[in-house]
């Protein structure tokens, strides 16, 4: 009987080393596509005001798409949400409320909501991905402490837990680029960048 080899070395591991049935494999990447396309969702919305959550009158219901609060046409992809979005008996509203608009928090917001969506997309870049994204979901969870349904997990927790996840399977392999990624003499040479 032969021994099945499974390489030692995590930048040479692929997907399949630690997720061994395929059926696991296809979930970790309809999971890791649905995530990606929800982050390019909020910013293609907060880059033009699709009209979902960007670009409509909270107090009419007045949709104005491609309209003002497009950030291409002047409009602040951070403003509502750091404004109007945290409790006002949050602990660190005043932080939270004093960068709303900053156009440093407006770039980083919208750099990071690109960049993490296309890296899970495509499924390269997955670990980078789990902490910048996880930083962000974690950044969204403390600005709206106090949470409303549970006293410590929300949305926001458990999508930072589900991209650590993901880097933690190599699921950019499945439906993705990731093995391919993995072989660049880049990624060999800096294995944080799989």
């Amino acid at each position: 009987m032969a021994l099945l080899q499974r390489p030692t070395h995590l930048a040479t591991m692929v997907e399949r080393d630690i997720v061994t049935h395929g059926a696991a494999r296809r979930g970790l990447a309809v999971l890791r596509l649905g995530f990606g396309l929800t982050f390019l969702w909020a910013f293609f919305d907060k880059l033009l005001a699709l009209g979902y959550a960007t670009g409509v009158n909270g107090e009419t219901g007045a949709v104005d798409r491609f309209g003002p609060d497009a950030w291409i046409h002047g409009g602040s992809p951070t403003f509502g949400f750091l404004s109007f979005g945290v409790p006002a008996d949050n602990p660190f509203h005043d932080f939270f409320t004093g960068m709303a608009g900053d156009a440093w928090a407006d770039w980083l917001f919208m750099i990071g909501l690109a960049g993490i969506g296309t890296a899970l997309v495509l499924g390269i870049g997955v670990r980078i991905t789990a902490v910048t994204g996880g930083a962000l979901y974690l950044l969204m969870w403390l600005a709206s402490m106090p949470l409303e349904n549970n006293p410590v997990i929300d949305d926001h927790l458990i999508g930072a837990v589900a991209l650590v996840v993901l880097a933690l399977t190599l699921a950019g392999d499945t439906w993705g680029l990731g093995a391919a990624w993995a072989r660049t003499s880049l990624v060999r040479r800096f294995p944080v960048l799989r």
